[in-house]
This record gives C-alpha cells, structure tokens and sequence, in this order.
C-alpha cells in the first residue's frame, strides 16, 4: 500500500494510491496523523474515497508532523571510504526539525547567506509505525510502518563550522521527503537510489549497503529516546555527494532522488536574498 499526504486548497489530506487514482482516506489531514491510529492500516486500505487524479496531486511531506526526524551519519561503507573514515561501531545520529521538511516537487529554499557548499544527500527514510520505546532487532520490523524517499540536503559550510552538525542539516525548507509512504509489506530494502543533479547522476546505490540497518536504528534509537508513530529516522547516504569533489548545488540546480519501490523526488534550488514567510 501506498500513502501520501496531499494539499488541497489551505488544507491537506491522507490519501491512499491506487495506480493512478489518490484515494482520500477521511477525516484524516495527513499521513502524520493517520499513523497515530493503532488501525490505520484497515482504516487505509478500507477508504472509499472521494478520488483525486495523481497527475493532478500536490504531494506535501508525506509525514509533515513528526515529533522527531533522527538522522544518521556515515552509514554507507563507501560513503564512509570516501569520506576517509572508518567503518563506525555505532550509528552517528542528529536530528532534523520538522521546519525543514518540503514535499516531493517543492522548491528547495536556500537563503543567500548559505549557499556556498549546498550539498545533496539522497536517503531512504522509515518512518514508524506505532510507538516503540527499548525495542529489539528482531522485533523492530513490526515497529515500521514503511518507507519513503528523502534528500538530506546539507549547508556544509555551516556543518563544518563545529564538530556538531545540526546546524548544517535543518535548514528550513531544504529537505524533500515522500512522494509516497510504502508500506513495509510491500517494499525491499535492498533496492537502487539514485541522486541526479541536472540530470547527470551522481549517486547510485543499493539502499543494501547500509552499515546499520532499519531494524538495527529502530533498536538503537529506541534506547535513546521513545519513537512516536510518524517519528522519522533518515538511514543515511551513500557515496557520491558533493562536498567530496567540492561541487554543490546553486541556484536553478535540478535534484532528482529516486528509490525503486518507492518513488521520486524531483525539486528545484532557490537562492533567495530574503526568504518567503509562509
């Protein structure tokens, strides 16, 4: 099954896809709000509509209201390489606030104070299921509700500023996430990403070579702190960002993410000197 989130005047509603047809899922604004329905599944998979043509979708961020976006650090072992590191014992984890989040054909908003070494990040993200506080390895799977597409787009000027990276990593409106949530029934984790910029690829990748997988960062977070249905953790990304070759996105750049299973991000960099309010 696949879910998104989709904007409809100055409102917003959870939409089951079905082909070509979105299926609104009522009453519910958002695939946020949906997942903290312990039978959200049923409830999905029953609505009856009313329909909306996909070509016609406004896709929001699938999951706009998370209580937390957790982040990982260098968790594809050639990433890692050409990063020159080594392979880590432990996830490196930081966050994201929800501020950040674009949907999937939304404008990256960059302001112009920042846009020196805007560098893209294409990730698988999962996003949970239902709460889920000390959990086990073996157990995780049944904690995810599935996965969507992400770009973790980074300022790394201001990432390298100091050995913390948040600042880098949550500016506001700089981070696709969806089209679609795919459920984890139906979804294989070892699938192909890939990051184009302008249309020349720049990162391709199995989602198989993660260092630590979903089920692993559900056991591993969940020690740290109680994830909430909705909650999203971004796996990391594999080799082929910029910062390595010390190329970055500019202003009219086009960033394409995709995952087989999954879907697409296709969104556009905007430099502004003043950004929008709203």
């Amino acid at each position: 099954m696949k879910l998104a989130t989709l904007r409809q005047q100055d409102s917003t509603v959870a939409a089951r896809i079905d082909d070509d047809t979105a299926v609104v899922i009522s009453p519910y604004s958002s695939v946020s709000d949906l997942l903290r329905n312990p039978r959200w599944q049923s409830i999905a998979a029953g609505a009856e509509g009313p329909a909306i043509e996909v070509a016609d979708a406004d896709y929001a961020p699938v999951v706009p209201a998370p209580t937390k976006i957790i982040c990982v650090g260098l968790n594809y072992a050639n990433h890692i390489k050409e990063m020159g590191r080594a392979l880590p014992e432990y996830p490196t984890l930081f966050a994201k606030f929800p501020e950040a989040l674009i949907g999937a054909n939304d404008d990256i908003e960059v302001p112009s104070y920042a846009d020196q070494a805007v560098d893209w990040e294409g990730e698988l993200a999962v996003v949970i299921g239902r709460t889920a506080r000390q959990v086990s390895e073996s157990d995780a799977a049944d904690y995810i509700a599935g996965y969507t597409v992400a770009n973790d787009v980074s300022m790394r000027d201001y990432q390298n500023r100091t050995l913390q990276w948040l600042q880098g990593k949550t500016f506001e409106r700089t981070c696709p996430i969806g089209p679609v949530l795919v459920t984890a029934d139906e979804f294989a984790v070892e699938s192909t990403l890939t990051t184009t910029v302008d249309g020349e690829t720049k990162q391709s990748d199995s989602t198989g070579d993660l260092v630590f997988s979903p089920s692993a960062l559900v056991e591993y977070v969940s020690h740290i702190v109680t994830l909430q249905a909705g909650d999203v953790i971004l796996t990391g990304t594999p080799g082929g960002v910029g910062h390595a070759n010390h190329t970055y996105l500019s202003d009219g750049s086009a960033l394409v993410t995709s995952i087989d299973g999954v879907g697409t991000l296709c969104n556009t960099v905007r430099v502004h000197s003043d950004i929008p309010v709203g």
